[in-house]
């Protein structure tokens, strides 16, 4: 009964704290001109994942025109990738140990997705390339994010850049669907997104060349991972795990926040304060701010720490969430808008370090891809429930929705364990 325990036991945690894997103490030149290069590419397709939910927000309001559609419908869009995106987690999660990371990442998904949308068919065929989307980030999105977490050398930093790269997708993103929102072939920012995910796919078999993981990491000098001596498998493995659960709701309710504001802030700045189309560039802002905090906060992140740090942010965040609501002012509300991403940028990548430290290095990529759902169907419910409400109670609940939504992350925060403990049912059987 004892093998049981052995999935999960403080030498295990005590290691993956350190360092998911072991790194070389002389590292050549040539393996640490390959970590930058994988490291650099799988930057360039979280990018995508950010350019993909960056997306939206600014064409709202030309998809309501075009198709006739209340905020109600048109907020199913969130709801449609968040399925995708559980879909993704899913298949992440049972692939990956069978046919390896390298054969997993391929973003074909969004391929078929973004050419669908692209040629501006009818509505329920707009939304069905949402879910293809969904499941093609999901997948991208845990698999760079796992890999870059079992980087040993400095993996904190490279999480914050990479990290960045997201906010920089969704910076980029309103910046030109903005413009595309404004012309008659409003669709043909997809085939922008399509371009990108070409060149993702183009990258990542270069790079990689359809390797499994440990493989890759070798090419580091790092030594591969143990898969525990459990028989049972990683998804039962790792939702045997309170802490996972709770991680998983402190995202889920980052990034629901984070897109509600992005995504609705400019129909509300444009309905509220008198905004006009040039107000999707306020969701810009609210983008910048997140890649600036993310690389620049990162002194300060380690100068105060990584866990009492997010109080600082989140506590700043709601206090410039009520300027925008309480403050008629479309110049002030911009101004906080930006502000706010800037203090909520750094807090998706703090909580990624602390469950790289915080899980068995063997359950990582499992760990990250179903975090990353989560985040991702966070993002669909959150802003469709901000949708639905603001259906009946008018696009002003936008912002008490978006105040209650950081406050639940204080909470939230002060509850995940900072050590793992062994599953309750495995304690159980070794006293057997």
């Amino acid at each position: 009964m004892s093998e049981k325990l052995a999935e999960i036991t403080p030498t295990a945690v005590a290691a993956s704290e350190s360092s998911p894997q072991s790194a070389p103490e002389t590292p050549s030149r040539g393996q640490i001109l390959l970590c930058r290069v994988q490291t650099a590419v799988l930057i360039w397709a979280v990018f995508l994942a950010g350019w993909n939910d960056g997306t939206l927000g600014p064409l709202i309001p030309k998809i309501q025109e075009v198709y006739h559609l209340g905020y109600l419908v048109v907020a199913l869009l969130f709801v449609f990738q968040s399925l995708g995106s559980i879909t993704g987690a899913m298949m992440t999660i049972t692939l990956t140990p069978k046919i390896g990371f390298g054969k997993v990442h391929c973003p074909c998904f969004q391929v078929v997705g973004y050419s669908l949308q692209a040629a501006a068919l009818p509505y329920p065929v707009f939304a069905f390339a949402s879910v293809l989307n969904g499941i093609g980030v999901s997948i991208l999105d845990a698999q760079a994010n796992g890999y870059v977490a079992s980087i040993a050398r400095n993996p904190e930093a490279r999480m914050g850049y990479t990290q960045a790269a997201y906010g920089a997708g969704i910076f980029a993103a309103p910046l030109v669907s903005t413009q595309f929102a404004q012309q008659h072939h409003w669709s043909f920012h997809y085939l922008v997104s399509l371009g990108i995910t070409l060149s993702n796919i183009l990258l990542l078999t270069l790079v990689f060349h359809a390797k499994p993981q440990n493989e890759c990491l070798a090419q580091l000098g790092q030594t591969g991972v143990s898969a525990g001596s459990s028989r049972r498998s990683h998804m039962r493995q790792m939702f045997s795990l309170s802490a996972v659960h709770l991680m998983a709701l402190f995202l889920f309710v980052n990034v629901g926040v984070g897109v509600t504001n992005s995504g609705w802030t400019v129909t509300y700045m444009q309905n509220v304060r008198g905004g006009g189309a040039s107000a999707g560039y306020i969701a810009a802002g609210f983008a910048g701010g997140v890649v600036l905090g993310r690389i620049a906060l990162i002194p300060l992140n380690k100068l105060i720490g990584e866990s009492r740090i997010v109080y600082i942010y989140g506590l700043v965040a709601i206090g410039l969430q009520l300027v925008v609501w309480l403050v008629p002012s479309l110049i002030g509300g911009a101004v906080a808008i930006a502000f706010g991403g800037l203090v909520s940028g750094p807090t998706y990548p703090l909580a990624l370090n602390r469950a790289a430290k915080l899980f068995p290095p063997w359950l990582l990529t499992a760990t990250m891809s179903w975090l990353a759902a989560m985040a991702t169907v966070g993002g669909a419910i959150i802003p469709f429930i901000a949708g639905a409400i603001s259906s009946r109670a008018g696009i002003k609940s936008i912002q008490p929705v978006i105040v209650a939504g950081r406050a639940l992350m204080l909470f939230l925060w002060m509850i995940i364990p900072k050590h793992l403990e062994p599953p309750r049912e495995d304690i159980d059987s070794t006293e057997k």
